[in-house]
Formats: structure tokens, sequence, C-alpha cells
């Protein structure tokens, strides 16, 4: 399957400052010849080189609203963490209508997908078959960071699908319900990250296809302006507060209820309590909700707030929205018929951590790697354009780098060859060296010896 990314590099902007490979948590980022250049295979679209770059070199592709053209009927799936950007006494009607406004014939929340999924959640995790702690799928470079990074948790990543798969569908179930052909609509995620893009990007020709993602930030900017002109809408709005907090680190858990979960924010932070998933230490855990944002949807790099004051508004609106509207059972049955639970792309294990697919070759790049490491300063500096040490040796155990890329081993081999050059240099010839006659066999003595 290929891959798409949202992420990418501006090479005029780009100064090979290194900054970005050291934030880069799959190590997916070198730089060459000056300029960065990443890894799509190890890439998870975290976002991290965005907001890192202080060149603002790195980017995320999204869509536009003139994609709304293409479509006769065109539905917004605005995130939980878009509410977070206005300021919470904006009554949630009058930003949905803002949607409208901006083209767009229908509006359906996340938040409500989100909350629907969480009832569904709670069911999984009724299984007695869990492999535990079940990882949350919601954060889709979460997932590709397992999918990268940690493969033996596969099977502890939820096997259903994420809050805008499942609003994508019951959004395209009701347009379609209206009388709609499956090309006449077109569904939009407004997204706060570059992740959530690929997501979109990769959501297949399905009932979940999400047919573009525009920057939340780009919204936010033609919404705001508009907004004293916008009447509020109550009715447009019917998520509560349940679907409202996942715009937040620690969201997810609540609108699971009571038990044993836990949520960590933050990619490397992340990566932390996967490694003590990875030894089993965290088994007595049910479920683990992992964002790669600090502070969750509400820190995306596409967002405008301050994530810090996103956060405050998102735990205002969960007061002022604390009514929560229940679904039917036979509506829950009509979407467990209609797949919308189910994920349309399966997990898959990504084999570029590995040095070797045969054992025994990777066993010898291994100890090749520990015994250049042990050349190697140690230092970690960047200077070589790899994050560490241990990566530049990995790159040039897999030809991907040479040693003397390493700036200090460059010196101690010029250092060496001085050295050789000096003692070449310091040797002369014999027939130009004045040495004495017995030196070369014959008398110092007789006629033709030197006074």
């Amino acid at each position: 399957m290929e891959v798409f990314h949202s992420v990418f590099l501006d090479e005029e902007k780009c100064k090979g400052c290194t900054h970005c490979i050291r934030r880069c948590p799959t190590e997916a980022i070198r730089v060459k010849g000056g300029k960065a250049r990443i890894d799509e295979e190890r890439c998870t679209d975290c976002g991290e080189c965005i907001r890192t770059c202080p060149n603002h070199a790195k980017y995320a592709q999204t869509d536009s609203l003139e994609a709304l053209q293409e479509f006769r009927y065109t539905i917004a799936l605005p995130a939980p963490a878009f509410y977070a950007q206005f300021k919470f006494t904006i009554p949630l009607g009058k930003v949905l209508n803002g949607l409208l406004r901006l083209g767009f014939n229908e509006v359906f929340e996340v938040a409500r997908g989100a909350e629907i999924l969480a009832a569904e959640i709670v069911r999984f995790l009724q299984r007695r078959d869990l492999v535990l702690p079940v990882i949350s799928s919601a954060c889709p470079a979460v997932v590709r960071l397992v999918e990268v990074k940690f493969p033996s948790l596969l099977d502890n990543l939820l096997p259903l699908d994420s809050p805008l798969g499942v609003a994508a569908k019951i959004a395209r179930l009701g347009a379609l319900k209206k009388g709609y052909r499956p090309e006449e609509v077109g569904v939009f995620f407004i997204t706060p990250c570059p992740a959530k893009v690929t997501e979109a990007r990769q959501s297949g020709k399905g009932l979940g296809r999400i047919d573009g993602a525009i920057s939340m930030a780009s919204i936010y900017a033609r919404l705001v302006s508009e907004l004293h002109l916008v009447e509020d809408i109550p009715d447009l709005q019917i998520a509560g507060f349940k679907g409202i907090g996942w715009a937040r680190s620690g969201g997810e858990q609540e609108s699971l209820g009571e038990g044993e979960y836990m949520a960590v924010d933050g990619i490397h932070n992340v990566i932390s309590v996967f490694e003590k998933i990875e030894v089993g230490e965290l088994k007595g855990v049910v479920y683990c909700e992992a964002q790669a944002c600090v502070g969750g949807c509400v820190g995306g790099v596409l967002a405008v707030q301050n994530p810090f004051i996103a956060k405050v508004n998102v735990n205002h609106l969960m007061k002022k929205y604390s009514v929560f509207r229940p679904w039917s059972e036979e509506e829950m049955e009509t979407w467990r018929r209609a797949g919308v639970f189910a994920r349309e792309r399966v997990y898959e294990a990504k084999e570029v951590m590995k040095l070797d697919r045969d054992f025994q070759k990777a066993m010898e790049k291994y100890q090749r790697i520990e015994h250049l490491l042990e050349r190697l300063p140690g230092l970690d500096c960047g200077a070589c354009g790899s994050p560490t040490c241990r990566a530049l040796a990995e790159d040039v155990v897999q030809g991907k780098a040479e040693e003397i890329d390493c700036p200090f081993l460059l010196r101690d081999n010029m250092l060496e060859l001085a050295k050789e050059i000096y003692a070449l240099a310091s040797k002369v010839p014999q027939t130009m060296s004045g040495k004495r006659r017995e030196d070369i066999g014959g008398s110092n003595s007789g006629p033709c010896a030197t006074s």
C-alpha cells in the first residue's frame, strides 16, 4: 500500500540547523548537503519537526475550501479541539453555523462520533481475550509509532476505528439517506494536526472516505472575522461533555467511565510508556489513551490557540454542554451492521527499524555498530547530520553514511594522516642525506675522506 505523508520540507527555507533531527521520535530525519531529508518509511507525521523548526521549513500539506466545489453536498467534520480555539463564551451553535456560512451544507461533530465510539469501546473492553493494556487508536501518529517503532504492541492496539472515522461514516450514511449518491457527497475534516491529514488520505474509497482535510488554522482565520455576522443555531450542536472532552488529554478515558485506565500525551512521553508496556510493567492497566501532542489535540501544530488556554476553554465547554444526548440501541445496531466501528486499514508492522531481515546478518551488523560506537565520541552533537552517535553508526553499517561524517573521527583521521605525512617528510633519500661513507659500506679514511 502506498504511504502518503502530509509533512513536507521547503528546501529554500531549510538551513540545515539540525534542530529537527533531535526531536524526531523515530529518527526519521538526517541533514545531508546542508538540507534536512525525511525518511518516509520512518515518518509518523506527528508534526514534531514542524513545531521545532526555527526556519519554518517543514509544513503540513492540507486542502483548501475550494475543494468543496467538487461536490454537490458537503459535510464539515470539526474536531473537538476546534471548539477550544474560540473563547468558551461563544456558543458552539454559532461556531458551527459559521462553518455553514463558509460553504458547507452540513456539519457533523467529531465529538459526537467520539462519544458514540466510547460506548463501543466500553463494550469491547468487556471481552476476556484482551491483550492488555489496550492502546487507543484515536491518534494516528501514535498508531503509526506502534507500527514503526513498537511492532510488538500491534496486538494491543484497539481494533476499532478512530472518532474521525466513525464520524465520517455516520455523516455519510446520513447524506445517503437523504438521497445523495456517494460521489456527490464530500466529507471534510477540520484538522488540528498533520497526522490526521494522513489518516484522511488513507481513509479509502468506501463508507469511511474522507475527501479532504482542511487546516484548523486556515478555517479559524476565515471564520473569526465573520463570526459577528453569524447567528447562534443551538440545534446544530448535539455533542455533550463526553465527546468535547476528547479535545484534551484525559478526555477519552473520562468518557469510558470508571476503570483501570491511564492517559499519556506528548510523543516522547508516549515512547517512555510504550517501552514499559513492552517489558510488561503495565499489565494492570486495562486501557491506555495515548496522544502524540502535549495536552492532546489542543496541542496540535495546526491549532492557533495556546494549548493551555485551549484546555481551559475545553473544561468550561464541558460544564456548559453537560447534557448528554443518548442514541437508541437500534441506531447503535444499525451502525454496527454498516461497519461504522470497523477499521478499514489493518495495522501493519513496519520493519524499517530492523538492521536486517536475516538474523545472522543483523547480529553481525549489531556487532559492527557496537565496535564503531567505541570510536565515536558519544556526544550526540548532531554535527554529522544524524541525531545520535548510534544513529550514525547504524547509518554507516547500513551504507547510508561514512565514518568521516563524524567531525571528530574526521579530525582524528586527519591527525593520523598528518603524522604519516610528517614522518614521510622527515625521511631524506640517502643520496641527499650526507651520511658518512661507513654508513654505506665504505671507509671514512683515505684520500676521499672529508676533513
